[in-house]
């Protein structure tokens, strides 16, 4: 009888981010659909997680499978329908909510029980915030009368920008900051880096120990943590071994991973020798607030041994801060 030993033997989930980790642009991230697609035979349910609140998840899932993903409407989370779960939570069966957003999240709404309304003459009971780019200042004035008079005040996500064709544009976070600005209150967030997004998958899919993956360590990452589920960091997007050897406490992934096809191999153990710690050929140890790294740059081996090393010279840190780092030429840990 044969031991299944891979990284992702240990785990009855994977929670996917999408763009770095799914598709760069328009197109697949190489090997990504085929690894998601060999899930199912071992056993692991697959979740899309995305803090995009105006696609709906049928329009995600049909993307994704135009790729070659497996997914279906059931297997995309969104921050529409965390918000909207979240929102639920707080105000009675039926109470009325004035949605600041996309028509995706006013239907996420009313599959609650709630009642849109679109004025804060309506006297809404709670708001709700998500990102359209319809949404003008007069939205946004409904949203701030309504808020300020005391009604629960939900946001999707706070992403404070949005990649677009022509350059960086402002996200659902620079409205939610208007509002913000306005009332001088603070909303309950469902999206990344917040745990609801996550928890919510979990819910609905039945899973106790789902693995988040993702490329970034401030929305993928953190978001994970706080959900109380380990983290792998793909190094196919945004942050790189650097970025996380230099990341706080709560942003550290359990795994780097370079591709989503490590899910299906043993991850390779790290060990410690007193202060000194090994991964393959690589060593790492801190001498005199110095990272000394014996390995090779391009082996992410080397990387791994560096961050555990670091991390555990430096436990609780609270802001990201990239140490000197020494590398020897040995390269045989």
């Amino acid at each position: 009888m044969t031991t299944d030993t891979s990284l992702v033997s240990g785990y009855d989930a994977v929670f996917s981010d999408l763009d770095g980790v799914v598709y760069a642009g328009p197109h697949a991230i190489p090997g990504a659909v085929e690894a998601l697609g060999r899930l199912a035979d071992v056993s692991v349910q697959l979740a899309y997680v995305t803090n995009n609140a105006s696609r709906s998840s049928e329009t995600v899932a049909a993307h994704l499978r135009e790729l070659g993903a497996p997914a279906t409407a059931e297997t995309v989370f969104g921050s529409a329908q965390a918000g909207a779960e979240l929102l639920a939570e707080k105000v009675a069966p039926g109470a009325r909510v004035l949605v600041t957003g996309s028509a995706t999240l006013a239907a996420a709404v009313e599959a609650q029980g709630l009642t849109v309304v679109r004025s804060a003459d309506n006297q809404p009971d709670a708001v709700i915030q998500g990102f359209d780019p319809s949404l003008g200042w007069k939205d946004l004035a409904e949203a701030a009368f309504a808020v300020g008079r005391g009604a629960v005040w939900v946001a999707t996500n706070t992403d404070l920008s949005i990649p677009q064709a022509r350059g960086i544009a402002p996200g659902n976070g620079t409205l939610v900051a208007a509002v913000g600005a306005a009332t001088g209150k603070v909303p309950f967030v469902a999206g990344k880096p917040e745990a609801p997004l996550f928890t919510t998958a979990a819910r609905h899919l039945g899973v106790h120990r789902p693995l988040v993956v993702g490329d970034r360590l401030d929305t993928d990452i953190l978001g994970g943590t706080n959900a109380g589920f380990d983290t792998a960091l793909v190094l196919t997007g945004v942050d790189t071994p650097l970025t996380a050897l230099a990341a706080r406490t709560p942003e550290r992934p359990v795994y780097l991973i370079s591709n989503l096809e490590a899910f299906f191999a043993p991850y390779p153990e790290t060990t410690a020798d007193g202060a000194r710690y090994r991964c393959g050929n690589a060593a790492a140890w801190v001498e005199d607030n110095v990272l000394v790294i014996d390995g090779d740059s391009s082996d992410l081996d080397s990387w791994r041994a560096a961050c555990a090393a670091w991390w555990a010279a430096r436990p609780d840190v609270a802001t990201a801060s990239t140490p000197e780092i020494r590398w020897t030429v040995t390269g045989r840990g």
